[in-house]
């Protein structure tokens, strides 16, 4: 509609031209229009207290030329990162033709990856011998410890909290709450 009449609109006049020239019904004008705004074909500025319309063919088309250059110059881009590349590809085969010496060669390194991964193997099996894998234990083990003795004392607190509070005896509070007899901290 802005196109063909290439003219400035308000809504009320979209509204009333729109389903005579167009067919569509009076109440998705808005909404149309709406969407057409939201996709950037039909522009909108507010003046004073009215909301206008326009669409002009220029500006479509300055947006596709725009797009063409963006395409163009993207490209244009790849194309030189492609010959790039391959102007590294061919600069890394040189020197590693095959030949008998590189065979050789490949296959001494085969061999000294497997034995790597073999003593790699053997040493994880005397892992448990290492100095610092025991201290490392020693110290999780502290802090295991540390962390369970707290929680007994936590425990002791809220027994000590019942039976005060409730009055209830030792033996029923262990258990109620599956409290073994011999619960105490961890030496």
């Amino acid at each position: 509609l802005c196109f063909a009449q290439k003219d400035v609109f308000q809504l009320k006049d979209i509204e009333k031209i729109a389903p005579k020239e167009k067919g569509i019904t009076s109440m998705s004008v808005k909404e149309i229009l709406q969407s057409l705004v939201d996709d950037g074909m039909v522009d909108t500025d507010r003046i004073g207290t009215s909301n206008y319309f326009w669409a002009f063919p220029s500006k479509a088309l300055h947006a596709r030329k725009r797009k063409l250059e963006e395409l163009q110059a993207q490209f244009a881009e790849s194309t030189q990162k492609k010959e790039a590349l391959q102007k590294s590809i061919e600069k890394s085969k040189i020197g590693r033709e095959d030949t008998a010496e590189r065979a050789a060669l490949i296959e001494e390194l085969a061999a000294l990856r497997q034995k790597k991964e073999q003593l790699k193997a053997e040493i994880d099996k005397y892992r448990e011998c290492d100095p610092d894998v025991v201290e490392e234990m020693r110290q999780t083990n502290k802090v295991a410890k540390e962390a369970a003795n707290r929680w007994t004392d936590n425990i002791f607190s809220i027994k000590s909290w019942a039976k005060r509070k409730f009055g209830f005896e030792e033996s029923r509070i262990d258990k109620s709450f599956g409290i073994p007899e011999d619960f105490d901290y961890i030496d």
